[in-house]
Formats: structure tokens, sequence, C-alpha cells
């Protein structure tokens, strides 16, 4: 393994002073509170939360993009925009995440993932914020020069550990050989999963769906199906136990960027029913309720595909939309071949949750200047 620290003690010392002087202290920020929406319905259970995330997301009509994509009514629920360090769909479960920590003593966070993941990036950023030592444990090897994501990581001071194994699995024999080592220097290091995809990070998406619920009904909307990016299925498991415990009108669909659809359901199920059991939904999930679509992945997780490239320019063109092209490209992409297949019927009112990601872009410029 590699380890790069990303700053030098004297840059360290000067962003603690610098977080500092916000006048925050990180224990101020765990709150169980939250604002809710005009009919919003809460979580049953109250979880620690470290403030992060502006909510709620838009929700807006794009209706030059359902034109072109054919359906009677697409809505956009953004939570591209976050507003937290670009985080996107990350932002949320790591409210919940960095609470927990903070709520359990931490002093480190320890994350997985690739040398571009949204999660690891966010979480390093959020560790900063809440005054605890960011830790980014990346399969693969460092490359030449650092861009996207990895860019961020490295001006939020990360410290860089690289397993030197493409496979993705490398990382977490080597994040447990380092929460050893920090817990036998007297630290208390917290584990973050690829995804923050843990019943504590999915809770985050049950109140997302009761957001959005509140939202449609504000506008008495009644969707047919919601679309997103499922990789780590975190998101997706959250969505399905809030729809549950709703009783929502729509399908969600996931467009599988990361696994086939054979090693996902399970994890769905498994994820959906712990989180439901965490906040006590009182529902049972079955395997009817979960759709989820592998035919957009492409030659594997992070390679761009010609009909993500060609759904990312129709966002940008029709309604000023920047998707990226890993997760949410492959999604659009996938909806857009839904409706050609009659899949979704072209009278379908659609949601489509924009998961953000767009670092990534920058970091595969040369691919499409």
């Amino acid at each position: 393994m590699d380890d790069e620290s990303a700053l030098d003690p004297r840059d360290h010392e000067r962003l603690v002073l610098a977080v500092t002087a916000l006048g925050q202290r990180p224990e101020d920020s765990i709150d169980v509170g939250r604002r809710l929406l005009p009919g919003q319905r809460p979580l049953p259970v109250e979880l620690p939360r470290f403030q992060l995330a502006l909510l709620p997301t838009p929700l807006h009509d794009a209706p030059r993009l359902a034109r072109a994509v054919g359906v009677r009514r697409l809505l956009i629920k953004h939570d591209n925009l976050t507003a937290f360090a670009a985080g996107g769909n990350k932002v949320r479960k790591l409210e919940f995440a960095i609470g927990r920590a903070l709520a359990r003593g931490a002093d480190t966070i320890v994350a997985v993932g690739g040398p571009q993941s949204n999660c690891v990036r966010t979480a390093m950023i959020s560790a900063r914020v809440a005054g605890l030592d960011p830790v980014a444990v990346l399969y693969g090897s460092p490359p030449a020069t650092r861009e996207g994501n990895l860019l961020l990581e490295t001006i939020a001071g990360a410290r860089l550990i690289w397993t030197r194994d493409d496979d993705r699995g490398s990382t977490g024999p080597a994040a447990q050989a380092i929460m050893e080592d920090l817990r036998a220097q007297g630290r208390h290091p917290y584990f973050i999963p690829r995804g923050a995809a843990t019943p504590v990070g999915c809770a985050a998406y049950v109140e997302a769906a009761a957001e959005l619920q509140a939202q449609l009904d504000a506008i008495d909307e009644r969707p047919d199906f919601l679309v997103l990016a499922s990789g780590s299925c975190g998101t997706q498991a959250g969505l399905l136990a809030g729809a549950t415990w709703l009783d929502v009108s729509y399908r969600i669909v996931g467009i599988l960027v990361s696994r086939t659809r054979d090693e996902s359901v399970g994890r769905f199920l498994d994820l959906a029913r712990a989180t439901a059991e965490l906040l006590q939904l009182g529902v049972t999930i079955g395997p009817e309720r979960v759709h989820a679509e592998d035919a957009y992945l492409g030659e594997r997780f992070g390679i761009a595909t010609p009909e993500g490239d060609a759904a990312m320019r129709l966002a940008m063109r029709t309604e000023g939309i920047v998707l990226e092209p890993v997760y949410t490209s492959k999604a659009l992409a996938g909806l857009i071949d839904l409706v050609r297949r009659r899949v979704i019927p072209s009278d379908s009112s659609v949601v489509f949750l924009h998961t953000g990601g767009e670092p990534l872009l920058f970091a595969r410029h040369p691919q499409y200047a």
C-alpha cells in the first residue's frame, strides 16, 4: 500500500485553525431535528446527524427534455443541489453517518472507494468540517495527475492510502488494517463503506422519499415512475423503504451502473429491510418491489457508454442540466431506452432523481473536449 499525506503538518494546523475560526464546534452540529416541508411525514425514529445539506432540494419540470425523451411529464428531483462540496446524494447519507460517528466519539473517518469516488470525496470534506481526521482508502495506484474528486480530496487535506490493486474488494482488508493501526495509537476511527450504503445512510433516503412526496402533493402530481442511477444500492434501498412506508403511487426503477441485477436484488432487499427495522417503519418489503435494469452498465463500472454520452448532451442542450458519464448519464440513457421500448409508457409522469457527481466529468474532460 501507498500512504500519501496530502498536507504537511503546518498546512494541517492552519486548516484546523481556519475551521475553528468559523465558530462552530463539531458537537454543536449533532442535530436530531430537521426542517420539514408542510405535510412532510417525519421519520418515526430520530437519528443523530451532522447538518451538511440545504434541504429540501428542488423539484422542477423539464418540459423540453420530457418531449425529447417521449413522456407526458418529466420532473427532475435535484439532489445534485444539496449544496455541500458538490456531494449530491452522498450529502444526505453522510449527515447521518457523520452524526453517528460524532455521537460515538470518533476522531477519524475512514472511507473506501475508487480514485474518483463521489462518496469518498464528500466523506473527506465532511470529516474536515466536522473536526475529524479524513482517511481515504482507494483501490488502484496513484495517477500521474490529480483531477476531479481526487483533486478535491487533496485540497481537503485527506490522507490517501492506495492498495495498488485494481480490485475494488482490496479496500476492505486495507481499511481494516488502517483502523487497527489507528486503534493501536489510541484513535477512534469510524468506517464508511462504499457509497455509505448502510441502514444509517439509507435512512436519509427514507426521509428524502417523504420530502419528495410532500413536494408532489403540493403540485397535486402522482407520478408513475421514479428513475435513478443505482450503484452501491443505498439510495434506491432507502427510497424503497420510504416508498413502502408512504404507500406512494410510483414504481422505483434503478438503472444499475456498478453491479448486475442478480448481484443487486438481494442487496436492495437486505438494506431496505434493515433500514425499515432501524427506523421502525412497520412495513414488509417484498422482492416484487425491486425494479432494476442492468442493460445500461456498459463495459463495466466507471466506463462511459455512447448512449450515456448522448444522454448527457441531450440533458445539457434541452434543460441546461449537467450530468456525468458514470452514473446520471447512464440513468438517463436507461430512461430513454425504457420509453423507446414502451416499458415506460409515453403517457407516463416520471421523476428523474439527479444524484449529482459532476466533479467526475472534470476528471474526464479530454474525452469530451
